[in-house]
């Protein structure tokens, strides 16, 4: 395409995960972004300090014009305004309505992290990591008005060793979707792509998560318990209760590979104790490793800093 023929796109995203595709569109000669929608600014931190999103500072940036609405339904005019030959939708965290859908001339392309139809929702970086999935990846999708429902156009795949944490999935698909966006774009727009209808039967939805969803429960076993820990964190994070009642936060663990039956009558699920000069939490089935754990109001520590000044952990039943 000459610089007369770029395709003119609008870029709906918000978060980090948005970035890689954002700057892989911004950077191609064949595309023109006309504008990009995110969330509005919000407070974060202890002193909520007001701060916009990811998206937006990268937009800006690049001098590109920036939309933040409370409600993208209210935006027809502004979209249809910038007369977009396509608009491109990754983690923007609104519903689009079919008004929005219908306006680009080559329709609304979304990229969303699983490969679908497995995985339809918004926690779908999670949920192959809890589930022990052997791969996971990124499909590039015509969306339509069901969630994630639409026709697949392009897919790419991600090994999973069972060692990712949340963060490994998230910065490798994030990747690996901008690196298939551009050339799949220009395909799609040239007819070269036949879109493949998702098989519903095969169809599975995540709900999105919410804080609560972070309990840890030791009566689990230490396999399903590590995964959690590598697929919440950071958000909505890993935690239970010491005896006092107070926030534990569980940051990074592994499997007691030698303990995996708890065949020990004395047993009891949830109990401290140290094995092999390792801080381990007994599950109902196998025990944990605590590598680096944050009690309440207190610094994320590795284990053996955080032993020094709390022996009195030792021997506590977590709930």
């Amino acid at each position: 395409m000459s610089s007369q023929e770029k395709k003119k796109i609008i870029f709906m995203g918000t978060p980090e995960f948005s970035l890689p595709g954002l700057s892989a569109l911004i950077t191609s000669a064949d595309f023109e972004i006309v504008g990009v929608f995110t969330q509005p600014d919000k407070p974060v931190g202890r002193k909520q300090i007001l701060t916009p999103p990811a998206v937006k500072v990268l937009a800006l940036k690049n001098e590109i014009k920036v939309f933040q609405p409370e409600k993208i339904k209210t935006e027809i005019e502004n979209i249809r305004a910038l007369a977009p030959d396509l608009i491109v939708v990754i983690a923007y965290g609104k519903i689009i309505s079919q008004e929005i859908l219908d306006t680009p001339t080559y329709g609304c392309i979304n990229v969303h992290a699983s490969l679908l139809p497995k995985y339809r929702g918004a926690a779908c970086l999670n949920a192959p990591i809890l589930n022990g999935d052997k791969q996971t990846g990124i499909t590039i999708m015509k969306m339509e008005a069901g969630l994630d429902t639409g026709p697949i156009l392009r897919q790419g795949i991600m090994t999973l060793k069972g060692q990712e944490t949340l963060a490994d999935v998230h910065d490798y698909l994030s990747n690996l979707g901008a690196q298939l966006l551009p050339e799949t774009l220009k395909d799609w727009m040239a007819g070269k792509i036949v879109p493949q209808i998702q098989d519903d039967s095969q169809a599975s939805y995540i709900k999105t998560l919410a804080k609560g969803d972070g309990k840890i429960d030791w009566t689990k076993s230490a396999i399903e318990i590590e995964r959690k820990i590598r697929a919440y964190n950071p958000w909505p994070g890993t935690f239970c209760y010491d005896k006092n009642g107070k926030i534990t936060k569980i940051l990074a663990g592994d499997i007691l590979l030698e303990d995996q039956k708890n065949t020990d009558k004395e047993t009891i699920i949830g109990q401290v104790s140290l094995k092999n000069e390792q801080l381990t939490v007994t599950c109902g089935q196998g025990s944990i490793i605590i590598l680096k754990l944050q009690t309440e109001g207190g610094k994320a520590l590795d284990t053996k800093v955080f032993l020094s000044g709390h022996q009195d952990f030792l021997g506590q039943i977590l709930k």
